[in-house]
């Protein structure tokens, strides 16, 4: 099981294409001009093609009205972006890798390109090794002109993300994950998010497959995968459309493609340890922090040219521990912020509830319509989220405790 994914740009002439033999389904990512405007997914028979004509249908039905939307868009920013001189901010781009040095060589070409272009005060980037067990890392650094690398020997996620607050410079930081690659409007698009939001606290944008090769890749995408649409956001401390914001701090973006106020983060004591430990606990870190920056009283700006392509498990057995990691880390992230936020108890309770509800209500209908792979899948992440209240997030400060112990 296959999709292939197809590149198309909207503003000139669109070709057909052919599926390979082993290819049951395809994927359009549209552009407008060069601006993300649209994917969609569909099955199709291995080895057919999609003529010309049934590709201009398709777009015109699932993108034009967006790339109409853009069009719009553009004139207006061009208009409104005359005249106005906004000194720019630094930036640091931190990759936060562990064993991985082949993915991070891949992350590290993609920026190559964009680097060249960007329209920040300076860029750096900043690669921390996360108590990787050879030297393929540093090697994979020392062929990069440019990066700087930082070892941080306790394994953890928010242990090496807090090492490149300590040694970032930039008056923005930027966090990506060692397998995504980034999109050729990457900066670009981070820049714009800054300039029409410079007082945001935090930055996020649209996560994409990198490819659609397995069954999970595809199963993935297909259930919703890291989507938050193709439409510029504001988020802030409160919202009159979802009345248990900001506790479900999630739907603002995805901790693979994220950027904050570098002042900001300090002032918030950085990102908690007891997070996004690695195996015992691969999660909820993002959620803690974009909860965080949010209750500061600060915006966070969603913007879809701040593209990243993210390369999905391969394998169901990997995709079902990541549903139970997000089940995991989630409730790890409300039994703290249960604790430190009182003021927002109502809220948390509800959410709780709601989350519970949601979950047994979507086995209940999977198991009516005898959708195993969708039982295994449900199961897995309210099996974590059951972990996670049954205090998996004291066990992980005991062991974060153990860990500063050995290194101090």
């Amino acid at each position: 099981m296959a999709y292939r994914i197809v590149e198309v740009e909207l503003s000139e002439t669109l070709a057909p294409f052919t599926l390979g033999p082993h290819q049951d389904g395809f994927a359009l990512l549209a552009r407008w001009k060069g601006r993300l405007a649209g994917f969609y997914m569909a099955g199709a028979t291995p080895g057919s093609s999609i003529s010309t004509e049934e590709l201009a249908a398709l777009c015109v039905k699932r993108f034009g009205r967006r790339a109409l939307a853009l069009e719009v868009e553009t004139a207006l920013l061009e208009r409104w972006s005359r005249g106005r001189e906004m000194t720019p901010p630094s930036l640091t781009i931190a990759i936060c890798t562990k064993d991985r040095a082949q993915r991070l060589a891949r992350l590290l070409d993609s920026l190559k390109l964009v680097k060249e272009t960007s329209r920040f005060l300076s860029t750096e980037i900043l690669v921390v090794d996360n108590a990787s067990v050879d030297s393929a890392t540093r090697d994979a650094v020392a062929g990069f002109e440019g990066a700087q690398y930082v070892f941080e020997p306790r394994a953890g996620l928010d242990f090496a993300r807090n090492a490149a607050l300590r040694h970032a410079t930039g008056d923005l930081l930027a966090f990506l994950d060692d397998d995504v690659v980034v999109d050729q409007h990457w900066l670009d698009g981070l820049f714009a998010a800054w300039a029409g939001c410079p007082d945001a606290g935090g930055f996020t944008g649209l996560v994409l497959p990198y490819r659609l090769d397995t069954a999970a890749q595809i199963q993935f995408e297909l259930r919703g995968g890291f989507g938050r649409g193709f439409e510029p956001k504001r988020f802030h401390a409160t919202s009159a459309d979802n009345p248990l914001h900001p506790v479900g701090a999630g739907i603002v973006g995805a901790g693979c493609n994220m950027a904050f106020d570098r002042s900001l983060l300090v002032s918030l004591g950085g990102f908690d340890e007891a997070l996004d430990t690695g195996a015992p606990l691969p999660g909820g870190g993002d959620l803690d922090i974009f909860y965080r920056v949010l209750r500061s009283g600060r915006t966070i700006a969603y913007e879809p040219r701040y593209a990243v392509y993210h390369e999905h498990r391969e394998t169901m057995p990997q995709l079902r521990r990541q549903y139970w990691s997000w089940g995991l880390g989630f409730m790890a992230f409300l039994t703290k912020s249960r604790r430190d936020d009182p003021a927002l108890k109502n809220k948390q309770d509800a959410i709780l509830r709601w989350w519970l509800l949601d979950k047994f209500g979507d086995l209940a209908a999977a198991g009516c319509r005898f959708r195993l792979q969708e039982l295994g899948f449900l199961m897995a992440e309210l099996w974590g989220g059951l972990v996670g209240m049954a205090g998996e997030y004291d066990r992980s400060l005991k062991r974060v405790q153990k860990i500063r112990g050995r290194t101090s």
